[in-house]
């Protein structure tokens, strides 16, 4: 199963100036719980925005710069050659950015989102696509009102594909 993973604004604002735009630490918890000891797939300016591998994930980093290296990473020049090289996996996770998720939703290749959605609108450099409720059906949505801790109002959301 390929998953799509992202925290959007209201507006599908993702980022700016290749950072998030909030702290949402409960996103950052999540994102950590669902992801861990699996692949995750990403976009080379996403992982440079990270810094390294993430622990107890495979990294699959996909950059057309073929001598591009990461240590501790996979490199793949495609997006079709980084779901290849996981094909074995039960569950991957695609992680970012903006042209990666682009990609994949328009080439109809990911089998479920899971969005955070920042209940806010942002000013960013780079949108999430449109989730197209004729595609995708909406199946779990957990409301959460801002705190101490996490500063906006937001939800944790799954779409299955119809």
């Amino acid at each position: 199963m390929i998953t799509v993973i992202a925290a959007i604004a209201s507006n599908n604002a993702l980022g700016k100036d290749n950072d998030l735009i909030w702290h949402l630490p409960a996103d950052l918890k999540r994102f950590k719980k669902v992801t861990t000891g699996h692949y995750i797939l990403m976009g080379r300016n996403t992982y440079e925005s990270i810094g390294k591998p993430l622990p107890n994930r495979t990294t699959i980093i996909i950059t057309r710069n073929k001598n591009y290296f990461k240590e501790g990473c996979l490199i793949a020049n495609s997006l079709e050659q980084a779901i290849e090289m996981s094909k074995e996996e039960a569950q991957v996770f695609i992680i970012g950015g903006a042209q990666i998720y682009k990609e994949t939703i328009a080439k109809n290749l990911a089998q479920q989102l899971d969005i955070t959605l920042v209940h806010k609108d942002f000013e960013a450099d780079v949108y999430f696509p449109e989730i197209d409720s004729k595609i995708w059906k909406e199946v779990v949505r957990e409301n959460f009102e801002a705190d101490e801790k996490n500063k906006l109002d937001y939800s944790f959301i799954s779409y299955q594909k119809i």
